[in-house]
């Protein structure tokens, strides 16, 4: 078989096309539609916006008419593999609240945990038969039976039948050094273990996974015995055999190689499971998926042991908009970012800003080339659409962007200004910016500059002055610490002089400036500080660096950030502390007394 690109006179040899998708001719490479769109609203001729080509692949197991469509099952890890990250520990609520969430999204199976392992898993397993999951099927994870046991006797075995799940899957090893050294059995014994595993919960009416642990490895030890260990599962019956690598070590060409080799001699389909220890885990699955796997396993936000799992944010994503293969639907695709931030809040664990598709960089651009081109094109310098993921275009303002980048950033805040206006203002961003300010993560601030860079512009107040005293003392029952701060405030014509103590300098700061603004402003009580970081700037001054203070602030409804910088940390948070009031202060209008 060949292919023919659109647009191109060559034929494409099919050397790396997926066996079973070059034994259908199934398999073709298809122009996106040009539908960017210039400034008059249309359609910019020639022009492929995000990526030109994407590869609609047509194998699987299912069939229509004459036809091999393609059917990709998601098979979610995130409540048992997941879990197994360092820093995660999950409560049976979080688990159901997770499961409910990954349900919304779409994915076909969610691997509740090992109900034989602990009893917070058979606790979840018991609650999730409430849960009404509309899209997913629960399954209980667990191991083949004890060498030399009988699977009547075996607890795992016995634990997983009586989960109530309709989906069971069972590890067991496909390593011939792993049964020798590790389980200390025989390799015949270990075949036996799976073929009985599996025909024993087949009998009780159940879906059954095979997960072959350690397999890619145990291909390159001997490649005969590995592909026994799958033949053994599929022959008892087993509805998939997934293969694992479990060290996360595997390149992707060997992936490539070791996938077409099960998918043409194991008789059920085939499916991934990818650890990242080499940072390889997404792009093996994808290759897996082109080689003929036809299965996935991943854990949201790529969580899991030692480097962590496949990253089911990125497979949906890469599935769906690169290899044109509609795993969710587009309502469900644009759930994506909101899944995977949801699922990190329920974690306790802080979103990786960097992550592919749905962290808050992964269509930030901050070079003044990228924003200028980004204003005409969306598709210029970005691979998708972001809003088909839920995520949107960030546009940071710094010293390294230029004045349209300032337009663009000021259109989105429903802020007008005029082109020579921005470059002025441009130019006292690179000011503040060689001053340790930064502005990409403080936006507030950068709004209130805006506002302060404006003819007429009168601010909400003013600062006069202000002390802050920290003393210790030994008084009995008191804190050793005491912080007292007076602040002199201008509000339009009058001067309140205030002073009150607090949980530390800032502290004080913050109560004393409140003080004396609620005084005109009663509502800004609303306002309440619920992050502060502080962040060296100049390392090698030692105690006399700047330092950048950074205060996340909200009023119940919204949250904001402001930036402060100075040589004196008090200074610093001053600074971001007043931004942060401004700000609140000029977005509702300040309703005064």
């Amino acid at each position: 078989m060949s292919l023919t690109l659109p647009g191109h006179s060559e034929e494409r040899s099919d050397e790396g096309i997926p066996p079973l998708a070059r034994a259908s001719g199934k398999c073709e490479i298809a122009a996106l539609p040009p539908v960017a769109r210039n400034d008059a609203g249309h359609a910019s001729e020639g022009r492929l916006p995000f990526a030109s080509y994407r590869i609609s692949l047509n194998w699987g197991h299912s069939r229509q008419g004459d036809s091999i469509v393609a059917t990709i099952e998601l098979y979610d890890t995130t409540l048992r593999d997941g879990t197994q990250m360092e820093g995660i520990s999950l409560s049976v609520e979080d688990k159901l609240k997770i499961a409910a969430k990954l349900d919304e999204l779409g994915v076909h199976y969610i691997e509740g945990g090992y109900p034989g392992s602990n009893p917070k898993d058979a606790e979840f397993f018991a609650r999730a038969r409430s849960l009404g999951l509309k899209n997913a099927r629960l399954a209980a994870f667990g191991s083949t039976r004890r060498a030399g046991a009988s699977v009547k006797s075996d607890a795992s075995l016995k634990t997983l039948v009586e989960a109530g799940t309709s989906v069971v899957t069972i590890v067991g090893k496909a390593h011939d050094r792993h049964v020798t050294h590790v389980l200390e059995t025989t390799l015949e014994e270990n075949l036996a273990m799976i073929g009985d595993s599996v025909r024993y919960l087949k009998s009780h009416g159940l879906t059954v996974f095979f997960d072959a642990e350690h397999y890619f490895d145990g291909f390159a030890s001997d490649r005969d015995y590995a592909l026994q260990c799958l033949k053994t599962a599929a022959g008892a019956g087993a509805d998939c055999v997934v293969l694992c690598d479990t060290n996360g070590g595997t390149v992707t060409s060997a992936v490539r190689d070791v996938v077409s080799a099960a998918v043409a001699q194991v008789s059920c389909p085939v499916g991934i499971h990818a650890h990242n220890g080499a940072d390889l885990a997404v792009a093996n699955t994808m290759v897996a998926i082109e080689a003929g796997a036809t299965h996935v396993q991943a854990a949201v936000n790529g969580y899991g042991d030692m480097c962590g799992n496949a990253n089911m944010m990125s497979v949906i994503a890469n599935l769906k908009l690169k290899m044109g293969l509609d795993v969710v639907t587009d309502g469900q695709l644009g759930l994506l970012t909101e899944v995977s931030r949801y699922v990190s809040e329920i974690a306790n664990l802080p979103p990786n800003p960097r992550q592919p598709y749905v962290g808050t960089a992964a269509f930030a651009h901050k070079a003044g080339l990228h924003t200028a081109a980004l204003a005409k094109e969306e598709w210029s310098y970005q691979h998708v659409d972001p809003a088909a993921v839920g995520n949107d275009t960030r546009i940071l303002i710094s010293e390294l962007g230029g004045s349209r980048g300032i337009l663009t950033k000021l259109q989105e805040r429903g802020i007008k200004m005029e082109r020579r206006e921005a470059q002025r203002l441009l130019e006292q961003v690179k000011l503040m910016e060689s001053r340790g300010y930064q502005y990409e993560g403080a936006e507030a601030s950068f709004e209130v500059l805006v506002h302060r860079s404006r003819p007429g512009y009168r601010p909400p107040f003013e600062l006069e002055d202000f002390m802050v005293v920290e003393r210790r003392h030994h008084g009995p029952g008191e804190r050793e610490m005491l912080s007292e701060a007076m602040v002199k405030i201008r509000v339009g014509d009058e001067v309140v002089h205030t002073a009150a103590e607090g949980n530390g300098p800032v502290n004080a700061l913050d109560a004393a400036t409140r003080k004396a603004l609620v005084q005109f402003y009663p509502t800004l009580g609303a306002v309440k500080l619920v992050d502060y970081k502080v962040r060296i700037i100049d390392t090698a001054a030692g105690t006399g660096a700047s330092v950048r203070v950074l205060i996340e602030s909200t009023d119940g409804d919204h949250s904001w950030t402001t930036v402060g910088a100075s040589t004196d940390i008090i200074e610093a948070s001053w600074l971001a502390l007043a931004d942060s009031l401004e700000y609140w202060l000029t977005k509702t209008g300040g309703p005064a007394r």
